[in-house]
């Protein structure tokens, strides 16, 4: 419970971090909502239908890389107190994982929030509870990994430094693997084991799917019903959702325990 409060009041009392995250939402939410205005329910045409997935696509990445790069320095400072206090005996390694992995969820929780209101209602999708549904889930599920992505990474690493370039390496190969620059069926069949193992592409599916893939009675411009072209094109079928949002949930959760693992394990205290 100590160790709990700690990090409750070191993340509440600097605003910096939680206005930074939260203003830096909601700009990219406005941004995107007007860029792609009402482009939700213009899906008769297969470009229209692009810009509307490349507004989901180019959200994730731009978020999810901004919680990713903002919480390591914060992790970094509160891991050397943690030495310290580990060293006099305070608290132990895993309450001390727990509650940073803990003290983000509100954080998290209220971004998407933002996000998916601001979004969601100017992009224009469909309003039915379901879909609502899933693209909340699937926005906060994303927003979580890379957090704890990017926890683990400073966790794995001496430094915020030296975790700020080896995560960035990975966000780049993520990019290119996420499934909409070069869809999953024309990736090399040799590099298509990644396109399963990037969490980015998993959110894609999922959130593509979960908004067109159970549209049938729209066609595009050449006749081919919308269900169809997602399923062709980009290899997403709707009724795989559930095993979609467990692989999302996995992500999260395997981040997590990486973090926690890293920070029992490894002591990059210098003496």
């Amino acid at each position: 419970m100590a160790c709990l409060w700690k990090q409750h009041k070191s993340y509440w009392r600097n605003p910096s971090y939680t206005a930074t995250r939260i203003f830096f939402t909601t700009v990219i939410a406005l941004i995107f909502g007007t860029i792609f205005l009402n482009l939700g329910k213009k899906i008769n045409k297969r470009q229209d239908l692009f810009n509307s997935l490349g507004s989901m696509y180019a959200a994730v990445l731009f978020i999810g890389i901004q919680n990713g790069q903002t919480v390591q320095p914060i992790v970094d400072v509160e891991r050397t107190v943690f030495y310290r206090e580990k060293a006099a005996g305070m608290y132990s390694a895993l309450p001390y994982a727990f509650a940073q992995v803990l003290i983000e969820i509100p954080h998290i929780f209220l971004q998407t929030v933002v996000y998916g209101l601001i979004v969601y209602s100017l992009i224009g999708f469909d309003w039915t509870v379901e879909k609502f549904f899933w693209y909340m889930f699937f926005m906060f599920f994303t927003f979580m990994y890379f957090t704890f992505y990017g926890m683990m990474a400073v966790a794995m690493t001496p430094n915020s430094d030296i975790a700020a370039i080896v995560s960035t390496a990975f966000y780049a190969i993520w990019n290119i693997f996420a499934g909409f620059l070069i869809p999953r069926p024309r990736i090399p069949i040799w590099w298509r084991w990644y396109s399963w193992a990037c969490p980015v592409a998993w959110t894609l599916y999922g959130l593509v799917a979960s908004q067109y893939g159970d549209i049938t009675n729209v066609t595009l411009e050449d006749g081919e019903v919308v269900q169809d072209f997602i399923r062709r094109f980009f290899g997403f079928r709707h009724d795989y959702l559930g095993y979609v949002a467990t692989a999302v949930v996995g992500f999260a959760v395997l981040f997590a325990f990486v973090f926690a693992f890293s920070i029992k394990v490894l002591n990059f205290q210098r003496r």
